[in-house]
């Protein structure tokens, strides 16, 4: 099965850049078999496109609305996700929906799609996250790994891997 996990958001807005530090917290902690990629996707809505084509599952991590609490982690499945991102959080999200009906006019959507995120406290200019976001990166990182467990995926962490 051919996987790609993808880390969306700008980093320069605080909690919205949530998802592309997780994908670097993913490649620098865990190693993944070589049908797992993980991507740096930023702000790059419909240019991923290409990167979704001949994948069976994919993963998108982002800063979402779940209309609750800031720090919530949440997720949505399916035909469900571009209707969820239609009360969008930032810009990059506007590229998102378009890219996942996109896939699905060309025929490349992946059988199996999810988008893990959580709920943002702060999208104000800054490079660094909020406290509340920052603190809750592991339980986000436990998230994403639970649902790559279900699709057949085990990550190994990098310290065990060199014992």
């Amino acid at each position: 099965m051919n996987i790609a996990v993808f880390g969306i958001g700008n980093i320069l807005l605080s909690d919205d850049g949530v998802g592309v530090h997780a994908v670097n917290k993913l490649s620098s902690e865990y190693q993944f078999p070589g049908n797992v990629e993980i991507i740096d996707g930023g702000t790059k809505g419909l240019d991923l496109l290409p990167l979704f084509e001949n994948r069976d599952r994919v993963l998108i991590i982002d800063a979402a609305n779940f209309k609750k609490g800031p720090g919530t982690i949440d997720m949505v499945e399916g035909d469900s996700i571009p209707s969820f991102l239609s009360s969008k959080l930032s810009v990059h999200q506007i590229g998102l929906p378009d890219m996942l009906f996109a896939a699905k006019l060309m025929d490349i959507m992946p059988a199996g799609i999810c988008l893990i995120g959580i709920q943002p406290l702060s999208m104000e200019t800054s490079a660094e996250m909020s406290g509340l976001i920052s603190g809750k990166m592991g339980a986000l990182i436990s998230r994403v790994l639970e649902k790559l467990k279900e699709w057949g995926v085990e990550a190994v962490p990098v310290r065990a891997s060199i014992l």
